[in-house]
């Protein structure tokens, strides 16, 4: 009966806490632009070195037009002679590149496009255009809501905060299309890019939840608090939601628009990059994602059990693999955190449970921006403090921990010193 009363009073308290407008559910896009992708593959061109380029001022950006033009005719030429259809080219200058998406015609096999495009002197390697899924699973039935964040008895968040709370991190959320000016996100962005031109439309209901979880806002008289509330965020939209089975369900991202968002992402420094997403292995993103592990930028993604290695990127050594904790017999490199039944942000200036390893990932994405603040570098994957049980130890992370001083202590020390 505690428990019933407690859920009750938080959803009366979560109901209050919404707008009297508030925004509409965004209409299921449909797939037409999923399904045609589905014959495109990405094509890389190699950049000339920095003294041979035309524009002697280029220095990696994206302002260099005379040599894309010279790029993009090349790519032209390539699309015509093979047959396809030269659909836009982005940039990659982190790895050497110009990525080119070209369309194949119906008949003809995406193996056989790869193979003659890239015996064009110029291309550096060719690929499919691949498919990712971000992993959030359904909301229960019955009665949704919990009257307390996982993290906040789990973690003892509130006295993990009292140490750290990801002051001066930047956070970058590589997701679908995220609130930014939701009531407990407000403020919480340093930028905001929407890498999809042709899917404009309403925030979206996962990335809004993975901000949320890593850094809602504290003290403001409504909704949650974030793992890293101190964090800065950029808002990286590189996935759609869209329709199955007459309802809203995961997001889909494709290898071009996660590339751009990587790559800007790295570009401006971002300290740890959260992708609560799964898919095929890809090297147009594995060559990104190496360049931010060289820079010792933290890299978190979700475990996909139904994935061979957990998907990619969980898979890549040196990125942060995460699972929810019901998820049993992982591996041992996998980290699991909190990732049922928790409250956060959602479209519209509202709140609501979600689940699922996405979230999880999130959760520790925020612990790192802790420890980032407190010791002035992000763990590296192994390097997280596990608990007898298996679960991330959240207070043995982010301090000190020792039979002598055990977690009271050491936070007790850790928020002393911040004082």
């Amino acid at each position: 009966m505690i428990r019933r009363a407690a859920a009750i009073a938080l959803a009366l308290a979560l109901g209050l806490a919404q707008p009297a407008q508030a925004q509409a559910v965004p209409e299921p896009q449909d797939e037409a632009v999923a399904a045609t992708d589905s014959r495109a593959i990405l094509v890389m061109l190699r950049m000339p070195a920095a003294h041979f380029r035309p524009n002697a001022r280029y220095g990696g950006n994206y302002d260099d037009r005379a040599a894309q033009e010279a790029r993009r005719r090349v790519a032209a030429e390539i699309a015509r002679d093979n047959g396809l259809e030269l659909v836009e080219g982005w940039p990659m200058p982190l790895i050497g590149v110009d990525c080119y998406v070209m369309r194949i015609p119906e008949g003809r096999s995406i193996e056989d496009a790869i193979a003659q495009v890239s015996r064009h002197r110029m291309v550096a390697w060719s690929q499919p255009l691949q498919t990712y899924e971000t992993l959030a699973s359904p909301p229960p039935g019955g009665d949704p809501l919990f009257p307390t964040q996982p993290a906040a008895s789990e973690w003892r968040l509130a006295d993990l905060h009292g140490v750290a709370t990801g002051r001066g991190v930047t956070i970058a959320v590589i997701d679908s299309k995220i609130e930014v000016g939701h009531p407990d996100l407000a403020g919480q962005f340093v930028s905001s890019r929407d890498f999809l031109s042709d899917r404009a439309g309403p925030a979206e209901r996962h990335g809004t939840g993975i901000a949320g979880v890593i850094a809602a806002k504290p003290g403001n008289g409504v909704g949650i608090v974030g793992i890293a509330p101190g964090a800065r965020l950029m808002a990286l939209r590189a996935c759609f939601e869209r329709q199955r089975e007459g309802a809203v369900s995961a997001s889909s991202c494709d290898s071009l628009n996660l590339a751009k968002a990587l790559n800007y992402a790295i570009e401006r420094g971002a300290d740890v990059i959260n992708m609560s997403l799964s898919g095929p292995q890809d090297p147009l993103l594995a060559s990104l994602i190496q360049v931010g592990l060289d820079r010792r930028i933290a890299v978190v993604a979700a475990f996909d059990p139904k994935r061979p290695g957990g998907g990619f990127p969980a898979s890549i050594p040196g990125v942060i693999s995460v699972a929810e904790e019901s998820l049993p017999s992982l591996p041992e490199r996998v980290y699991r955190a909190p990732g049922r039944d928790v409250p956060t942000t959602q479209p519209g200036g509202r709140w609501y449970l979600v689940n699922g390893s996405s979230f999880a990932a999130a959760h520790i994405t925020g612990l790192l921006a802790l420890v980032r603040e407190e010791r002035g570098s992000a763990p590296a994957a192994g390097r997280i403090v596990r608990s007898a049980d298996g679960d991330v130890d959240a207070c043995a992370t982010l301090v000190a921990v020792s039979s002598e001083c055990r977690c009271s202590c050491a936070l007790d020390r850790g928020s002393r010193r911040r004082n």
